[in-house]
This record gives C-alpha cells, structure tokens and sequence, in this order.
C-alpha cells in the first residue's frame, strides 16, 4: 500500500500536468489566433487606408475667351505649366503619407499650389490683356480640393476615428513619435528646440536698375509683394514647427516661396522691360535660406 500511494500520486501528477498543458496550449493557440485577427483587421485597415487620394483643381482653359494670336504661345505654356503644377502636388501627396499633423496637406501641398496657380493664371491674364480685353477673375480657380483621400487628408473618412484612435487625422494612425517633432533632426536647423528660424531672402530692390515712370507703380506693388510673401513664409514657419521630416521646411515653405518670388520678380522684370531694357537674371535671387 504504502508502494502504490506514490505511483497513484504519480498518475494524477501526470494527469494534472496534462490538462495544464492542454489548458495552457490552449491560451497560446487563442492569443495566436486573437493575435492573428488582429494583425489581419490592421492590415486591412492599413491598406484601406494606404490611398492618399488626388488632387483636382478648377479647369482654366475652358474659362478662358478668346486667345488672341500674339498671346497663344505664352497662354499655351502656362495652361501646360497649370497640369505639371497638380501633377508634382499630386506626386508631393504621395510621397508625404503619413507625415505631419492634420492640416499637413492644406499648408504643405494645398495651400502652396494654389499659391503657384494665382501666379499663373494672372500670367494668362496679363498675357491676353495685351491686346485684348483682360479676362477677370481667373484667380478664383486657383484653389484645389482633395477627393478621395484616404491617408493624409486632415480629416477621417466619413469623419470616423482611425487606426489606434486618431480620430480624423486621416493616414495619420501609428504616427507615434512624430508627435513633438521639433527636436526631429535635419528639419532645416528646427533640430532639438522650439526656434522655427528666421527665412531670408536677397534683396531684389538694389539690384534693379533704373525704373521707367510708366512702370513704378507696378513695380512697387511687386517689391511689396515680396516682402509680404516672406513675412507669410516666416509665420507659415513659426506656425508648422515640429510638422513633417527633415525636409519639410525646404519641400513645404522654401520652395513654394521660392517659386513665388521667381513669378513676382518676372513680372518687375517684364513691367520694366515694356519700356525699358529688361533686366536679365532676377530669378536668380528667388531662392531664400532658412538662418537661425
């Protein structure tokens, strides 16, 4: 008897390690399984998510009247100038998923193309209003919307939360860690503090020469125009710190500016040249730098 009391403590040892394993195997093929409906339900939600949507904007040309002869060659330019300007707004919408906060693509893509599209449609303008009546309000089609976006948009699908409980920052879900991204290296000197910089830009003003009478006006209101879109730029600085990667500031603030200053100092270039020698070489003083 006292031999075939261990035995039997034996078996029933042996019995509850058993179904302590069957138990515990269960626990692991459950959470296995749990696990996989999760990373299942993620991925979808991540793909579905993945799209960052187009870009459209107004069509130009359809409102345009008739196009004199003299003005064909430069309205013809800028229409085609118009379509490559939504299609690099597009590629900057997908290469930027996921970056910055939920106004990312209103002031990185947006807003700076439809900055480029009032430039040139007042160009179109200007070019008609040569020899014919100046079309009016062209500048109305210059903004652009976002359709379809499913990442990125500053605003969740059908105004749902998204992925990890972001609600409406659209594409913006497992961003952890952009959050206080003013320390985020690289980010055109906005590394590790709070100092957005100051954008400088060359002085144009000094560089001109003589203005003719019948151009000051003109000029002057784009000398003003200048300065104006640099202070614009320096908020949109202060404004955005800790948004984006380290090339933000140079894709989102200095080369939309840039662009801008090439399309005002044009337009100094080509009022003084109506009867004066055109200054050559103004656009050369287009591109700012970002000093601390």
């Amino acid at each position: 008897m006292s031999r075939a009391l261990p035995k039997y403590n034996k078996r029933r040892v042996t019995f509850i390690g058993g179904a302590a394993a069957v138990a515990l195997s269960g626990t692991v093929i459950a959470g296995f399984a749990l696990a996989g409906e999760g990373s299942k339900s993620d991925g979808t939600s991540a793909r579905t998510l993945a799209g960052p949507g187009t870009i459209t904007c107004p069509d130009v040309k359809s409102k345009l009247p008739a196009v004199p002869a003299s003005a064909k060659a430069e309205v013809d330019r800028n229409l085609t100038l118009l379509n490559t300007q939504i299609q690099e707004a597009n590629k900057r919408l997908v290469d930027t998923v996921g970056q910055g906060g939920p106004n990312f693509v209103q002031n990185a893509i947006l807003g700076p193309l439809k900055d480029k599209r009032v430039s040139t449609v007042n160009r179109i303008a200007t070019a008609i209003g040569r020899t014919a009546a100046k079309p009016q309000g062209l500048d109305s089609l210059a903004a652009c919307t976002l359709n379809g976006a499913g990442t990125n948009a500053g605003g969740g699908a059908a105004g749902k939360p998204q992925a990890g409980g972001n609600a409406g920052n659209a594409g913006n879900a497992g961003n952890a860690g952009n959050a206080g991204n003013a320390g985020n290296a690289g980010n055109a000197g906005n590394a590790g503090n709070g100092a957005a910089g100051t954008i400088t830009c060359p002085d144009v003003k000094s560089k001109l020469p003589a203005v003719p009478a019948s151009a000051k006006a003109e000029v002057d209101r784009n000398l003003t125009l200048l300065n104006t879109q640099i202070q614009e730029a320096n908020k949109r600085l202060v404004d955005t710190v800790g948004q984006g990667g380290p090339n933000f500031v140079q894709n989102a603030i200095l080369g939309p500016l840039k662009d801008k200053r090439v399309s005002t100092v044009n337009r100094i270039a080509t009022a003084i040249g109506r009867t004066a020698a055109k200054p050559q070489g103004l656009d050369s003083l287009a591109a700012c730098t970002l000093t601390k």
